[in-house]
Parts: C-alpha cells; structure tokens; sequence
C-alpha cells in the first residue's frame, strides 16, 4: 500500500543544498515540504566524511540562511590566526541536526531518513519498505545534481592485487601498525588534508610518497574571508588580471603574483582548477613531501608496485595506499534551475553551493513565474579544468550582475552571511574597500569579456 503525503515541495537530498534551499522557502512562503535522504541523517555526503576533515572556506558561508554556522567567530591563535574558523565534521552534522529541529518544529516540514526517491513522485523507505508518494502539483525538487563523490563510498578507481595494504582515508586515523611508507593517491583537497593530517603526526615527509595525476590550482584561503575589502579586493584583483591576460596559464600566473592562487610545485604549471582553498602553512608543509608520483591516473597496486598508465613504481613491501581518489565536486552541466520535471538545485554565483539553494528557495517562496525565475538565476558550475574555472567565474558573474538588480534579492542578500560579496548593514567603510569596489566596477566588464574569449 502507498501512502499519499500531502506537501508542496518534495526536496530530495538533505544536504547542504537542500537544506539550504528549504530553510529559506520556508521562511519566505506558507507551504508544506517533504524532505527525503538516501543516508540515516540531514548533512549530506559529511555524515561519511574522513574525522579529520574541516570545512575548506569559512564557517559562515556555509549551511542555511537562518542561522549561522560557527557564530562568526575568527580564530585567535594558530597558524591561521585572524582567519574565520572553519567547522569541523561533528560540527557540522550538530549544526545541521539543530537545523532540522527548527524546520520539523515550525510543523511545515516533513523528514524521511533512509529513504530512496523512486521516480513519479513516489519515495521508498530502505528500513521498512514502505511506500509514500505526494500528489500532483507537488514540485520535486533534486537537491543531489551535484552531490559529491567521497572516498568512504566510492570504491578505489584502481586494481588491488592481494596482498596490496589499501585503506580509504576514513580509515587512516584507524591504522594501528604503522608502514614504513604511506602512499596517497588524489590531487584534490582529500589528498592534500591526508598529507597534512600524516605530516602534523610526526610521519617523516620521506616516507610519504604522493600519488598525482594532475597538479592543482587552489585558492589563497586568506582571500576567501568574509571582511569586503578582502574579498571585494580579491574579486577586483581577478577581473583587473583577466583583463589584460592573454592565455587562462598567464592569468592563473598573475593571480599566483597577488596572492589569490596557490600551486603545490613551483616548477609545475597546474592543469586542475577545482580551486579549494588553501592556507600558505599547509602549503609550506605539503612541499616538504618531494616524493610526487605523475605518471597519470593509477591503474593497479600490488604489494611493492604501482601500476599506472604510463609505466610502473616500486613502492615499500608493507606501503599503505591511502584512497583520496573520488571525483569530489561533480561537473554534469548545466541544466536551467526551473523546469517542468524538477527544480534542479546548482551553484548560482561562482562556488559558494550554500549560497547558490538558499537563493533558489528565496526566489522560489517570492516568484511564480519559472521564466522569470530562471532569468534571475541562471546557474553557474564547479571549475575543474582551466577553461571549467573561467566558465565558472563567467557564469557565476553574470548571475551575480543578474539577481542583485532585484531590490529585494539585493537587500536579502546583503543580510545573509552566506553571501560572500556582501556588505554588512552598518559594516564600516574604509579606503580599502572604496579601491575595492572602484577597480571592481572598472574592471568587471572588460575583465569578463576577456575571460568568456578564453573559456
């Protein structure tokens, strides 16, 4: 027997985009939403996240409108002292298990964990079996289009002969005999946090050898704040390089000057640009690891070797192999926010996913024409090559230029922290953030125009 739930909205994911995207619907429209997820909890792909990952940008600009991640608070010690904290992996799956209190406590919104969405309307729960579908006229909104891949559910893209010691990086803090050689294998944020987790436990940087297939660009997390004469500034020094750039290479080179990009080897241009960010002590620790493996994508481990594309390795006899190698961020395309089917949740402005939904259900809960919805929003996307990263600041920037000449999206917007071009009410003003604003404006058009030649 199938139940019929009475409901406006069914948001399938309860991720950070879905719950972002409901939060500030149900906060701005009188309506009904049922919220379904694969796993036995609301946060998304962090309830299998490894224990020792941290968000990579600052606390604040990350998770739901209403309520603010971390408090704002900024770091008073450490090497990244005067930086906005960043939460950690309990830390948010409590904050978006707060989240969910309020939202099931306003009596407007309706949770299923372990619950798989079927198609046609129809959701089924992974526990029980029960059936449970929601009218017509409901509208479905897929809060998974861009759900990341992670390690802890991905198995390794690699052969593992017997005998081969392989772990996920979930299980690196689990290791209780230690090998005289770690091998991690990835180019993104998951690898370069393994590298810095075994560095800062005393593993000597000789006994580390890093498996990258493709060298990264990533952002200066100092840039990525929320005070506007940085971030404004950063924006600024972006558009103003763009403008007088003649290939993507040098740009990422001048941005590289002012301190906007970070590469792990000086004497390696990057071709992968999913630009994380990156503080400069992480840097300073990662280029102690010399031992760097390019040999393309890993095909096979055995015990002693690694087998790639382009020849083989000799690894330690006893080498534990540390799987950092899922896709992460995904790039399917774009596809217009607001169609018949589905809402399709994405990034609106450049990154910032958190951001990106909550906007979509504030124009959601304030707009009834999809048409006039999608002119607003048009989507933007994840950078992953060069020319991914500058169709994804094009994109992103148009969308930005579109939604913030709305007066009312303009005025929401600069009240919510998970903006991170906003202006605070009543935030000071300083000369740094009048240069900011004034290169902005002079810059952004033949910048922009620059970099749609490019992509």
């Amino acid at each position: 027997m199938t139940r019929v739930v009475e409901a406006d909205y069914l948001v399938v994911g309860a991720g950070a985009m879905g719950m972002a995207f409901t939060d500030a619907l149900v906060d701005h429209a009188d309506v009904r939403v049922v919220l379904v997820d694969r796993r036995y909890g609301v946060s998304g792909h962090w309830l299998e996240a490894y224990p020792f990952v941290r968000l990579h940008q600052p606390s604040c600009f990350y998770g739901v409108a209403s309520t603010l991640l971390g408090g704002g608070k900024v770091q008073q010690d450490g090497p990244e002292k005067g930086l906005q904290e960043r939460a950690t992996q309990p830390e948010i799956c409590t904050y978006y298990a707060h989240v969910l209190d309020r939202l099931v406590s306003s009596g407007r919104v309706e949770f299923h964990p372990a619950t798989e969405y079927v198609g046609n309307r129809t959701f089924v729960s992974r526990v029980s079996g029960a059936r449970s579908e929601v009218r017509p006229g409901c509208r479905i909104v897929d809060a998974h289009y861009l759900s990341p891949s992670i390690p802890a559910e991905t198995p390794p893209p690699f052969a593992v002969a017997e005998g081969a010691r392989v772990v996920s990086v979930n299980d690196l803090v689990r290791v209780d005999e230690a090998p005289s050689q770690y091998v991690v294998v990835g180019s993104g944020k998951t690898a370069t946090d393994a590298c810095v987790w075994l560095l800062a436990r005393g593993v000597d940087p000789d006994a580390i050898c890093w498996v990258r297939p493709r060298d990264p660009w990533m952002l200066n997390r100092a840039v990525i704040q929320p005070d506007p004469a940085v971030f404004l500034g950063m924006l600024a020094d972006l558009m103003q390089a763009a403008r007088h750039t003649r290939s993507l290479d040098e740009l990422f080179l001048r941005l590289e000057d002012r301190g906007i990009m970070l590469r792990l080897d000086p004497a390696v241009t990057p071709a992968m640009a999913k630009a994380p960010t990156l503080a400069t002590w992480e840097l300073e620790e990662l280029r102690t690891v010399e031992n760097v493996v390019r040999r393309g994508h890993l095909r096979a481990v055995e015990r002693g070797r690694l087998t790639f594309e382009h020849g083989s390795v000799a690894v330690a006899p006893d080498a534990l192999v540390v799987h950092c190698a899922a896709d992460g961020l995904k790039v399917p395309g774009r596809v217009p926010v607001w169609r018949p089917e589905a809402i399709t949740l994405q990034t609106i402005r450049a990154g910032f996913p958190s951001f990106g939904a909550a906007l979509t259900g504030y124009v959601e809960a304030t707009r009834g024409d999809d048409t006039e919805k999608n002119r607003i929003c048009p989507p933007s996307q994840y950078g992953n090559t060069l020319q991914d990263w500058a169709r994804m600041i094009v994109h992103g920037t148009r969308s930005t230029l579109s939604f913030s000449v709305e007066d009312d999206i303009r005025e929401w917007s600069t009240g919510v922290a998970l903006n991170p071009a906003r202006v605070p009410p009543g935030h000071p003003g300083s000369t740094a953030l009048d240069d900011a604003r004034e290169r902005l404006a002079t810059h952004t058009g033949p910048g922009l125009a620059r970099l749609a030649e490019l992509m």
